[in-house]
């Protein structure tokens, strides 16, 4: 086991190590993706959750310094009306505040020319637009969609100086965009109107130029889930095979599509390209004289899951931490018991306050390792690496999760467990001092809260502060209810059949570690998404509709079986 963890150990270091990028200018983006998350969730009522988004925000504002004072002192004044508002309506006003807050900060460290960049814009696309609107003008559909992808593409790489200064703008040029691309997909393309449309994406252009603030503010309260909405709706229509209405609800998709797209771009890049580059097609193909309905039925039902792999990016809970510190704690509880018991049955009681001390050192150091973890995974160096870290990290604590469910499995019998009490015992025995039973007693302890410390390194960044802590109380007080229990009624508690139980647990718990590593590895585009259509996403367990996530965690149904088989075996 000593050999297992020191492997594990260096693993982690290793993956820390990697996880480490140079120090370079200062990145605040690891902090609009908490804005943005605390958005979305407020949107859904997710209150809980909203305020985890929150609370991961001022962990990671803790840790930036600035010498601009008092653009900094705004956004702690700000953060603050965020964490205290009453409403969703406050709350909602106040992140919106913050996120300017820190744009602005953001421009004071790295001072930039608006107007120079609007220019150097302009510049840009001059040719661009003119080259589309040559490509109108000779009513040649090829060169039309070929001048459009060309300025698609084009406005992809140079988009953000818009999106910066005006989202307005930008959300009215991204819809503009995507109905002039219905257009020139349809069946009988209107060159009469694909004219219209372009001349008005031209003056939005040009009116960012010229520093005019001339967009049309989408009004309304939008989520993923008001996408999930659009989407199902539309399926709805096309069920019914009524392919107008269903491609109308798609353009309105289209339309609401940049007040929530930053929910999604900060989450999945790829399924962001995918959806702006999609949806026009799909709402133009529905439109034609012969509709494919299997096909863009998958497609939106593919969109749909992938939105609402998004949406439910799961937590972990106060039961899932007590369970990690209840399984590690009661071994070394048992142990230090079985030593107590020694000493008593030897009449050397009076040196039992030498197993009490090495115990008191190694939960203390097992705290002082805790803190130094907790420091390092929220360290702001990590940045947008967190997550990445987070999946890995999951997984080994997975891995160790699987094995420590087959040492229970292996103790979950009366010979097994005194087998394997019989051996602590006999290794204090044959130490014979009292330095020895003091250190018995600490490894013990430091061991299994080493253990402990990887188990909660790949949980504790999905889980929110208070249910994390919640969660580690709870075990701490079951496990002083259990060590009085143990203590008065030594040799009279089945404690074999503790462990049967706590197996089982501990599977369900790798179980869903095994899916949301594995998921947060997907979103993070370090691992492929294959969707399984008509299976739901259960974030409480941890199942994601993806080939890749199904896999693992059918490895682990695999060795849970093969363990009970060769346990039967042996039997």
């Amino acid at each position: 086991m000593k050999h297992f963890l020191m492997r594990c150990s260096m693993v982690i270091a290793f993956i820390l190590i990697l996880a480490l990028p140079v120090q370079a200018a200062q990145s605040y983006s690891h902090l609009y993706i908490a804005i943005s998350d605390a958005l979305m969730n407020t949107k859904q009522d997710k209150e809980t959750e909203a305020k985890q988004a929150l609370e991961q925000f001022a962990t990671d504002w803790a840790n930036v310094s600035s010498e601009q004072t008092e653009a900094k002192a705004k956004v702690d004044k700000i953060l603050q009306q965020a964490t205290d508002a009453t409403s969703k309506e406050q709350r909602l006003q106040a992140l919106s505040a913050l996120s300017n807050a820190l744009r602005d900060l953001e421009k004071l460290e790295n001072p930039v020319d608006e107007a120079a960049q609007r220019t150097e814009f302009g510049q840009k696309f001059k040719p661009i637009m003119a080259d589309f609107e040559k490509a109108l003008a000779s009513g040649d559909r090829q060169a039309i969609d070929e001048a459009y992808k060309d300025f698609n593409n084009k406005w992809n790489k140079n988009e953000r100086p818009v999106r910066e200064q005006s989202i307005a703008m930008y959300g009215q040029i991204e819809t503009q965009m995507a109905f002039l691309r219905i257009s020139i997909s349809a069946e009988e393309p209107d060159i009469a109107l694909m004219k219209t449309q372009f001349a008005d994406l031209q003056k939005t252009i040009e009116d960012f130029v010229a520093g005019k603030e001339t967009a049309e503010v989408v009004e309304g309260d939008y989520s993923l889930a008001t996408l999930i909405a659009y989407i199902d709706e539309a399926q709805d229509f096309i069920d019914a095979g009524d392919y107008q209405s269903a491609s109308n609800k798609v353009r309105e998709f289209i339309t609401i599509w940049p007040s929530v797209e930053i929910e999604i771009s900060t989450r999945n890049g790829s399924l962001y390209t995918k959806i702006e580059s999609d949806m026009p097609i799909i709402a133009s193909d529905l439109l034609k004289s012969t509709v494919d309905q299997e096909a863009l039925t998958k497609q939106l039902a593919t969109f749909r899951t992938e939105i609402e792999l998004i949406q439910g990016d799961a937590d972990y809970t106060i039961w899932d931490a007590a369970l990690i510190l209840l399984r590690e704690g009661l071994e070394a509880l048992l142990i230090i018991l079985a030593l107590v018991s020694f000493l008593e049955k030897s009449g050397q009681k009076k040196m039992r306050k030498w197993i009490y001390v090495g115990t008191f050192v190694g939960v203390l150091l097992s705290a002082v390792a805790a803190i130094l973890m907790s420091t390092i995974l929220n360290s702001a160096t990590i940045d947008t690496n967190r997550e990445l870290m987070e999946g890995y990290v999951g997984l080994l604590a997975a891995a160790m999760m699987i094995g420590v469910g087959i040492w229970l499995h292996s103790k979950s019998n009366v010979v097994s467990w005194n087998r394997y009490i019989s051996k602590q015992m006999g290794q204090a025995i044959s130490s014979g001092s009292i330095v020895a039973m003091a250190a018995i007693s600490f490894l013990s302890v430091f061991r299994e809260g080493a253990e402990t410390l990887v188990f909660y390194a790949g949980i504790a960044p999905k889980m929110e502060t208070s249910q994390f802590i919640l969660g580690i109380v709870v075990a701490l007080l079951i496990l002083a209810v259990l060590a009085i229990v143990l203590f008065k009624a030594s040799g009279k508690i089945p404690v074999h059949k503790f462990f049967a139980v706590a197996t089982i647990l501990i599977y369900v718990l790798a179980f869903k570690i095994i899916g949301v590593s594995l998921h947060t590895l997907q979103l993070t585009d370090h691992l492929s998404s294959t969707i399984v259509d008509r299976f739901p996403v259960m974030s409480l367990i941890g199942f994601y509709p993806t080939v890749e996530t199904m896999i693992g965690q059918a490895i682990l149904l695999v060795l849970v079986a093969a363990t009970v088989i060769f346990k039967k075996k042996q039997a």
